[in-house]
């Protein structure tokens, strides 16, 4: 490898301004202000290289350092990406949340990731913002107070993307922890995951290289730039080959067609039941120009064969992905999968320098190689992270392969298979429009209502998200709790809407098992 070739994120965003700076790069949804302050930007590439730069040095006037954790909080605008990439050119750590936390997850990621400074702005859809995260930091030792935009918070730094030439001297490493993102586990609250330069860098070569993806690329994302599906979906492989890159905010489907239309875009993602329903409306579908787009990515849950083959004879490739926050990954693409039907279903087997993935027996975790029999997907390779923020480990095997909590079974007639078919999740996760959601978590604030004995939180379908949050409640002798009740209750804890249940069911008792644990497919089969 020679001193040219990239080693960091960084290097990346220095090679596209150097080699395209009058090239736009950049660029707000056209109804950004709909949802936040000021006009939609577009950024040439010479433009993000220097607004990098004033963010670095008003970082670094607020103490931010080598090593130092970012909190940032912001919807998908052009300030978030410029954020999070100061960060990586200071050498910082980016900690990107999700508009929808409030102070339920704020709380435990500032402490976790022992943030220094937030992030964040007055927000049109949450007057109480500022309020709330001041509120906040006041509860922590030093952590200050950064905002774009207008503020009524007098002891704020105020942040703008005004250009400067000049830059802090850093000297970021590939190995440096660059992001820490989160993610829903089955063990209550959101965990982080710290991920290098290194690691970003594996995952963006192997989507730029499986999709095809170049400079002349229009890249257009509604995904949030706060985990793997944003920042390793579409901000990497973007600053990896220095294409542009068209920011959408909230899902708002005339708006996100309209950009396909009006900016050429060549490749997007989003979910199955978007990708469903717009086959459906043949008269929304052909009142906008798709001649553009040559693939859209989708996934977090399983695709219908019918929708992937529909789309093809469109002239639209879909991209089946499976993907975690951290690191593992599979595409199934027209290359690689030609079969529409088979694409939706399954998943070639990784065939990339140093990835491994092996399926475990549930119960004993020796190796399954033969077809048919489900076992635990568990990946190793240099995308994988080395584990989460105040863990112990288990996470991994005892041959260092990380734990995904998927269940998946080899498939077709090669010998040795090669085709990997998603069974279900191991882990108790409900995903609901892409968010990931723990069962856990949910349960245990709910069981926090005082007339809740216990519950179970289980996923039940729909149309539009692919799954919502559904409880069944054991209550109190005597109570009767509504869904009104306990989603004011976790109103009152803070915690992020799209974890809010949808469907109660009153229950006398919890089916178990002989062991005691519940039976959720019970459950689930009682929503069906």
């Amino acid at each position: 490898m020679n001193d040219s070739t990239p080693q960091t994120i960084d290097d990346l965003v220095r090679r596209a301004a150097a080699d395209r700076p009058e090239k736009l790069a950049l660029a707000d949804a056209p109804n950004r202000s709909s949802f936040f302050s000021g006009e939609p930007q577009r950024l040439t590439w010479s433009d993000v290289d220097e607004s990098i730069n004033g963010l670095t040095t008003q970082f670094a006037a607020l103490g931010v350092g080598n090593g130092d954790a970012v909190a940032i909080q912001l919807p998908n605008i052009a300030e978030l990406v410029l954020s999070i990439l100061a960060c990586a050119r200071l050498g910082a750590i980016a900690v990107p949340f999700p508009i929808q936390h409030r102070g339920h997850e704020l709380r435990s990621g500032l402490a976790t990731s022992q943030a220094k400074l937030m992030v964040t702005a007055a927000r049109a859809d949450r007057p109480d913002q500022l309020d709330k995260v001041g509120e906040i930091l006041a509860e922590m030792d030093d952590v200050q107070l950064a905002t774009f935009g207008a503020t009524t918070t007098p002891e704020a730094a105020q942040l703008t993307t005004s250009p400067a030439s000049d830059t802090i001297a850093s000297n970021p490493q590939p190995d440096d922890v660059v992001t820490i993102c989160w993610t829903s586990g089955t063990t209550g609250l959101p965990k982080g995951v710290p991920r290098t330069n290194a690691m970003w860098m594996a995952s963006s070569d192997f989507q730029v290289a499986e999709l095809s993806i170049t400079a002349d690329d229009n890249i257009l994302c509604p995904f949030p730039v706060v985990n793997m599906a944003g920042i390793g979906g579409m901000l990497l492989p973007w600053v990896s080959v220095g294409a542009a890159l068209f920011l959408h905010q909230p899902l708002d489907l005339q708006v996100f067609m309209g950009q396909i239309q009006q900016e050429a875009i060549s490749y997007t993602v989003a979910p199955p039941p978007v990708l469903n329903m717009l086959l459906r409306n043949e008269a929304l579908l052909n009142s906008v120009d798709l001649s553009s787009i040559r693939a859209i990515s989708s996934g977090s849950a399983p695709l219908d064969p019918w929708m992937v083959e529909g789309w093809q004879n469109h002239g639209i490739e879909i991209v089946n992905v499976f993907g975690s926050n951290e690191g593992a990954a599979m595409l199934a693409t027209m290359r690689s999968v030609p079969d529409p039907a088979e694409r939706a279903r399954y998943f070639p087997k990784p065939n990339r320098q140093g990835v491994n993935v092996r399926l475990a027996d549930l119960e004993t975790g020796t190796d399954i190689t033969a077809p048919g029999i489900p076992g635990e997907l568990r990946f190793s390779g240099p995308t994988v992270f080395n584990g989460y923020l105040d863990s112990n480990g288990e996470e991994f095997d005892d041959q260092g392969y990380y734990r995904t909590g998927d269940v998946f079974q080899w498939a077709g007639d090669a010998n040795p298979p090669e085709l990997l078919q998603f069974i279900d999740r191991a882990k108790d996760i409900i995903i609901r429009g892409g968010m990931n959601i723990s069962a856990a978590e949910v349960e245990a604030l709910v069981s926090s209502h005082a007339s809740v004995t216990e519950c179970a939180a289980v996923a039940y379908p729909d149309p539009d998200l692919g799954e919502k949050v559904g409880i069944f409640v054991v209550a109190n002798d005597g109570a009767s709790p509504s869904l009104d009740d306990i989603t004011a209750h976790l109103r009152g804890l803070e915690i992020a809407s799209y974890k809010l249940p949808e469907r109660l069911e009153l229950i006398d008792a919890l089916p178990r098992n002989p062991v005691g644990k519940v039976t959720k497919p019970e459950l689930r089969t009682r929503w069906l």
